[in-house]
């Protein structure tokens, strides 16, 4: 029998992309930050530069917004050998980012072009959705993370964006918006 649901650990991840396609951009960085999901303690981090193979179709607004250089990603690592420590880190793990649908869609691509297995729980907790459910009606009318982070006291994610950033940010939002005393009792 497998791992219970609710004591897989939370895998909170971003990934900077060289655009918004996966099919046509590339992953050129991932941050993780794993959390243990009754204490919301971590466990562990990755901060990872990919070297990207095809840096031709990247679009400017994306580089410019996550700080890419050649300098920067001189030390970057192949995508197959970020890949296989991300899919090490997070075996057995639920999947989370602010925009599950973008981040889930580049990692999902990657593996299947690395060819390394994924063994993540293929639930997937989308901090968009809970940051709505959670915080509506309290005044804020965006769920993005920089205004839930801002309106939980975090902060907004500073620039140039980093995975490792993002998923701090997240991760934060996730724990504050868990402990903070944001109550489901309006449900009720």
């Amino acid at each position: 029998m497998g791992v219970v649901f609710t004591s897989r650990p939370i895998a909170v991840t971003d990934v900077e992309t060289t655009g918004l396609e996966p099919d046509i951009h590339e992953i050129i960085e991932i941050g993780l930050i794993l959390v243990d999901q009754s204490s919301l303690t971590i466990l562990d981090m990755l901060d990872v530069k990919v070297r990207p193979e095809h840096i031709e179709t990247a679009s400017e607004d994306a580089l410019a917004l996550n700080g890419y250089s050649e300098e920067e990603w001189r030390s970057a690592v192949s995508l197959r050998q970020a890949m296989s420590m991300y899919a090490e880190k997070t075996t057995n793990s639920i999947f989370c980012s602010q925009n599950v649908t973008f981040d889930w869609s580049f990692l999902q691509h990657a593996f299947r072009l690395t060819d390394v297995r994924n063994s993540m729980d293929y639930h997937r907790l989308d901090l968009f959705t809970a940051s709505w459910v959670l915080l509506r009606g309290t005044g804020l009318d965006r769920f993005n993370l920089d205004e839930v982070a801002e309106h939980l006291g975090v902060g907004r994610e500073p620039y140039p964006h980093r995975a490792i950033g993002g998923a701090r940010i997240a991760y934060e939002v996730l724990r504050r918006s868990l402990m903070c005393g944001c109550k489901l009792e309006r449900f009720q």
